[in-house]
This record gives structure tokens, C-alpha cells and sequence, in this order.
């Protein structure tokens, strides 16, 4: 099942986010959560963040800048964890920081992971995201 949807949510005191009902089934094994490229904490199925990064370094020289780079932001930024009893994840402060996350947060689908945001910077964002989606499909022409 892709992870697909926007769903408001509320962090705890202790920083835990409820993860959506529907999508506990496929965290049941273990979450990474992740600091995003956006401003966001990105939650992923094992699995999907070991493809995630390795697609990223795929082809790369391991030993150029730019693949130890990579690969110490893939490592250094991401978190293992676990769903609790009542399917909710602790949020690290390091990524509560890096997304500047407070108490009401959005939790969108992003096909192969979900995403934590701010509520406000999302709408922002997806507000611009909507706005530019006709020139962005418009660029998006195939080869003949």
C-alpha cells in the first residue's frame, strides 16, 4: 500500500506522533525517521530507506565528497524506531528542530514514506506546490 493522504495530528507532550491507523500495517516491522530534503521529518518502512539511499549513492564513486556526503546525511540524520502499544513514534529533538515542528502538526503520504510536517508550513507549501503544478506538468514532457 503506497502512503497517500493528509491527516492533522497533534504531538504529545513527550513528542510522540499517532501514526495513521492505516498505515501502522506497514510500520508494524519498524520505522527510520529522517530528517527530509524539505523542511520535514520523513518516516519510511526499513526497507524503503535502505532503497531511498541506496538509489541515491547508486553509480556514485563511495569515495567522491559527494558520496561521503550523501551517505553521512543518510546516516548521521536518520532515526530506527518503533511504533508503540497505541501506534504512536517518538520524535527525536534533532528532527523536531530540523522540521520546526510544534504541537499541531500535518502528516501527509508521500508514496513510498510519510511526511511530518508543520501545519502552517504546509499549507504554505502545499499552497505553492498547488500553484506551480501546472507549469511543473507542463515541463514534463516525454521524448518522442
Amino acid at each position: 500500500m503506497a502512503f497517500r493522504g493528509t491527516f492533522d495530528y497533534t504531538l504529545d507532550a513527550k513528542n510522540r506522533l499517532t501514526v495513521p491507523a492505516r498505515f501502522r500495517p506497514q510500520l508494524a516491522d519498524g520505522a527510520v525517521l529522517a530528517k527530509g530534503v524539505e523542511r520535514c521529518v520523513a518516516i519510511y518502512p526499513p526497507e524503503a530507506y535502505e532503497h531511498q539511499t541506496r538509489g541515491a549513492l547508486e553509480g556514485m564513486n563511495p569515495l567522491s565528497r559527494q558520496a561521503q556526503e550523501l551517505q553521512r546525511f543518510f546516516s548521521a540524520n536518520a532515526h530506527d524506531s518503533e511504533l508503540d502499544g497505541a501506534g504512536r513514534l517518538m520524535l527525536p529533538p534533532f528532527l523536531i528542530e530540523h522540521a520546526n515542528l510544534e504541537r499541531d502538526v500535518v502528516v501527509t503520504g508521500a508514496g513510498d514514506h510519510l511526511e511530518v510536517w508543520d501545519r502552517a508550513a504546509w499549507a504554505d507549501y502545499n499552497a505553492d506546490l498547488t500553484a506551480r503544478m501546472p507549469d511543473i506538468a507542463a515541463n514534463l514532457g516525454h521524448a518522442a
